[in-house]
């Protein structure tokens, strides 16, 4: 039995895992698991993962949920090029801060902003209160301004002058407002510089390939969405 991973790319870790298993050559097989309609909730994937949360990964008769846990297990199974997991402590120990901070932080506020601006009208069928955008762009900003002063101050990348994990797993996410109209690199040309030097380390095909379906979003329709999942998903969104 092969590498299986269990990917939505509409979904941001899935996405980093994703471009990271190409970039590096990395043999899997990709096994859609459509959110939207519910495929996570299936008893066939609970055998894969019982959080029924993508991505997972199965190895033969291991499994793995949590996409850093993956990331990390497909850097050194696969002793990809060491930049990407230095084995210098402190390089390491960069990539690892970065890593622990970004999901209450980065992942967060551009998850909410794209779920407000997005998701929001989408399924309750009324416009975007004004307010509710604009507390979710102030979230937003003031995490980037963390992450450009403590994290990639003037360097590079995050970890210093090559691209890490910690750079793919903070520009996937980053794509998640802009796919949702919400370019936060227009006034922030350091942000944009290093995009750019992101998007070139992993290839720019691949990483437009992986963000095809996220930059289609806004043709998204609320019969796209399973039924038992449409309602609470609506109430979820309301709470925020």
């Amino acid at each position: 039995m092969g590498l299986e991973l269990y990917l939505d790319l509409l979904s941001q870790p899935c996405r980093a895992l994703y471009i990271f298993a190409r970039s590096n050559n990395i043999p899997f097989e990709f096994k859609q698991v459509q959110l939207m309609k519910g495929q996570h909730k299936t008893e066939e994937f609970r055998k894969v993962n019982v959080l029924m949360k993508v991505p997972a990964l199965k190895d033969g008769s291991f499994t793995l949920a949590e996409s850093i846990a993956i990331l990390l297990y497909l850097a050194q199974k696969f002793k990809t090029p060491d930049h990407w997991y230095p084995s210098d402590l402190q390089k390491r120990a960069r990539v690892d801060e970065y890593l622990s901070w970004q999901h209450a932080n980065i992942r967060a506020k551009g998850s909410k902003l794209f779920l407000t601006k997005v998701l929001l009208p989408l399924l309750t069928g009324q416009p975007l209160p004004a307010e509710k955008l604009e507390v979710a762009i102030e979230d937003l900003n003031v995490v980037l301004k963390q992450f450009e002063e403590k994290f990639l101050q003037d360097k590079p990348f995050i970890a210093g002058s090559e691209i890490s994990l910690a750079d793919l797993v903070a520009l996937v996410e980053l794509m998640q407002p802009v796919c949702a109209g919400y370019d936060l690199f227009e006034e922030r040309p350091k942000l944009a510089e290093w995009r750019r030097r992101v998007e070139e380390a992993v290839g720019k095909q691949l990483f437009q390939e992986a963000h095809e379906a996220i930059m289609n979003i806004k043709s998204l329709t609320a019969d796209q969405f399973a039924p038992e999942l449409l309602e609470n998903f609506k109430q979820q969104l309301l709470k925020q």
